[in-house]
């Protein structure tokens, strides 16, 4: 290998002989005298070692400071946006709202409405949102902050119940969890027969968690959570808690129950996908050009998805609710059940219809209570999606401050 090294090199004539900035005020030793400008700038480092800087003639060894960008680095680094884990935040919190006013914050409005749909006594039928409150504030103060809040447990207990049955149904049988963009009738139809199932599995825990919300608190014991396992279980075996001869079996329950969540998820989907459908096409996606925008843009990706869960919801709940009053009574006939009075908020109700199946109770309600029968506690459901779509403005205000300050 030939040496890069000049003839006349000492192995003296290191870099900065003659550089005040090196030498310190020191000169520079040579055994011969040489001092020439073409031994100034050679560094004494061999040339072979691997990642050694080979200079070459004429080239200085920079100076102790950062290493220097590419040619045109400074052109591809991406100017910072307000923190993509900010954004993330936002979208997390904005959902998490969501879910907490749909099944926490609103419990007590559920609460309320299904006592009203289940009290055939009910002079009041509570049409609009201002009687419903007053109802339900003279309740919470004279049995407590925890009437309005009974049976919150249960209902995620059936949730999961649901969702897990749903799961292992879907993975035991070839029936479609989900439905692609490219679906046929065969995959609805297999879908829509695997929702069925589910709702027949969980029909009993549905039907125990009922009767725990609709229960008056003034002789209602302190369940557990798991109690309305142990109560459907001990329904479909036959055990528990003896209820009356009024009591309707299971399968006499099944249609009004998986017609009713069929109906539900078939009317909450399609008005989803059509709101989605429409905000997108009102408002399509703009791509950010600093960092208010993006904020923005992230706030506006995330909203379509809950407003239009949150419509879809509200339809369906509206739509059905004539429905839902009928299998609500047919579940909780013949379970002994004792509900608050819905007129006053004072006093408690005891339940006892005697309907022979969901033609019968249909036609009873239209008779003796008329058609706005089936639409008693209807105020209640007013206040709940009120609620609902004001945490949801609010969390949206307060994001959106947040991520632009950031």
């Amino acid at each position: 290998m030939t040496s890069r090294r000049p003839d006349n090199f000492d192995g003296l004539g290191y870099r900065g002989r003659e550089d005040p900035a090196f030498s310190g005020g020191y000169s520079g030793r040579s055994f011969n005298n040489s001092s020439s400008v073409d031994l100034q700038n050679w560094v004494t480092t061999p040339p072979d070692i691997p990642g050694s800087r080979n200079l070459h003639f004429d080239d200085r060894t920079p100076p102790f400071e950062a290493a220097p960008a590419a040619p045109g680095a400074e052109d591809t680094l991406p100017t910072a946006p307000p923190s993509e884990q900010l954004n993330r935040f936002a979208g997390f919190g904005i959902g998490l709202a969501s879910l907490f006013t749909e099944n926490v914050l609103a419990h007590p409005c559920i609460v309320f409405r299904r006592q009203c749909q289940v009290n055939y006594h009910a002079r009041c039928y509570h049409l609009s949102p201002l009687t419903a409150v007053s109802v339900m504030y003279n309740v919470t103060k004279s049995q407590g902050p925890k009437a309005l809040w009974k049976g919150m447990g249960s209902t995620f207990v059936v949730q999961g119940v649901t969702l897990g049955t749903e799961g292992i149904i879907s993975e035991c049988t070839p029936l479609p969890r989900e439905l692609s963009h490219k679906w046929n009738p065969k995959q609805v139809i297999g879908h829509l027969l695997l929702k069925g199932l589910t709702y027949v599995v969980a029909m009993p825990f549905y039907s125990a968690s009922l009767i725990e919300t609709v229960q008056s608190e003034i002789i209602r014991d302190n369940p557990g959570i798991l109690d309305c396992v142990k109560e459907g279980v001990g329904r479909v075996m036959g055990m528990g808690i003896p209820h009356s001869k009024r009591l309707l079996p299971l399968w006499g329950l099944m249609l009004p129950t998986v017609l009713h969540g069929v109906l539900h998820y078939v009317v909450s989907s399609t008005v989803q996908k059509l709101v989605l459908f429409l905000l997108r096409r009102r408002s399509p996606a703009k791509q950010p050009v600093d960092g208010s925008e993006t904020v923005q843009t992230m706030l506006d990706a995330y909203f379509p998805e809950l407003m239009a869960s949150f419509v879809a919801s509200l339809c369906a709940d509206v739509l059905l609710y004539p429905l839902e009053t009928v299998m609500h009574r047919l579940h909780i006939q013949g379970t002994r059940t004792i509900i608050d009075n819905t007129d006053l908020g004072f006093e408690v109700l005891p339940i006892n219809t005697q309907y022979e199946g969901i033609r019968d109770c249909v036609n009873v309600i239209r008779r003796e209570e008329g058609a706005l029968g089936f639409y008693k506690g209807f105020g209640s459901i007013v206040v709940q999606y009120s609620l609902h779509a004001a945490v949801l403005q609010i969390t949206k205000v307060i994001y959106s401050t947040l991520l632009h300050n950031a």
